[in-house]
């Protein structure tokens, strides 16, 4: 008695659309190979994984949320099985729904996000970025973050020329009057500004500080029009820096990146000149933050 062998069944294919399909293509990659003897509830677990991968990347790109319809066609999926995976990662805090009824990430994506992304893993993705900056700008480059109400450096490179300026690491500066700090500045509120200037002193670091709180304020609020700091010898008379600010998997500035070199040397015209180097290292390590491409590129 001969015994038919059935065909062996297929996992069927995920309907995923777009960027968010390359995440489907990871976890199917990785999946062990089910044969006709494995339970189909692994395959479909598989088939959902990748599926609530998806979902969370496109529920991510939409920074101001988005809606069910709109979501189960980014991902192509039906509206039922994007409510019943979105209804899922809801319980869990991964997912939220706002009183519109339109989803937005949770706070735990946040906080796992974060625990990557330490300071010490800060430096080790700006280190590279800084030394092709130094190298395209011929300038000692800088990466810096928030620290009260200052910035700390925390890491640099420095140029192929003579003459370089660079702060060593963990050197600690005012934000008023560096273009790295008004870079930091610019990304607080308007309440935030306002009590930052409430409890700071804009005390003279050099001729050329910035001391009076209404010509600080116009110089912020340019800097978050244009993205771009300048420092005219505000900190070391004989030092001009320019700075933009680096992004984070949230698309909030996390911190700045920017060039210093001597007056004699960098002219205002020559930094703005340079400014667009700046910006490619900037959206360079935006990205490996996890910026999403379109706050990377801003």
């Amino acid at each position: 008695m001969s015994t038919k062998l059935a065909p062996k069944k297929t996992q069927p294919p995920v309907r995923v659309a777009g960027k968010s399909a390359k995440v489907v293509e990871v976890v199917q990659s990785i999946a062990p190979d089910i044969d006709d003897d494995a339970d189909d509830r692994q395959r479909g677990g598989v088939q959902s994984l990748g599926r609530a991968f998806g979902i969370l990347e496109e529920v991510a790109r939409n920074r101001d949320g988005i809606g069910l319809a709109e979501l189960s066609k980014r991902v192509g999926l039906h509206n039922s099985t994007t409510f019943h995976l979105v209804k899922t990662m809801v319980s869990l805090g991964y997912i939220r729904q706002m009183k519109d009824k339109r989803y937005r990430v949770g706070r735990p994506l946040f906080a796992l996000a974060a625990s990557c992304l330490d300071e010490m893993e800060m430096v080790s993705l700006a280190t590279p970025v800084l030394e092709e900056l130094s190298r395209a700008s011929g300038e000692s480059a800088h990466f810096a973050v928030r620290m009260g109400d200052s910035v700390v450096v925390i890491a640099r490179t420095t140029g192929p020329g003579a003459f370089q300026f660079a702060d060593r690491v963990g050197v600690i500066r005012p934000a008023y009057c560096t273009a790295l700090g008004k870079v930091i500045l610019s990304a607080l509120q308007a309440g935030q500004f306002e009590r930052f200037l409430e409890r700071t002193e804009l005390k003279p670091m050099a001729p050329k500080s910035i001391t009076d709180p209404e010509v600080l304020r116009r110089d912020i609020e340019q800097i978050r029009r244009s993205g771009v700091a300048f420092d005219d010898g505000e900190f070391d008379p004989e030092v001009r820096c320019v700075a933009v600010p680096v992004r984070d998997y949230t698309g909030q500035i996390a911190g700045a990146i920017g060039i210093s070199g001597p007056v004699w040397r960098l002219s205002l015209q020559s930094l703005q000149g340079l400014t667009g180097v700046v910006q490619n290292a900037a959206d360079r390590l935006s990205g490996e933050f996890g910026a999403p491409a379109r706050v990377a590129v801003r």
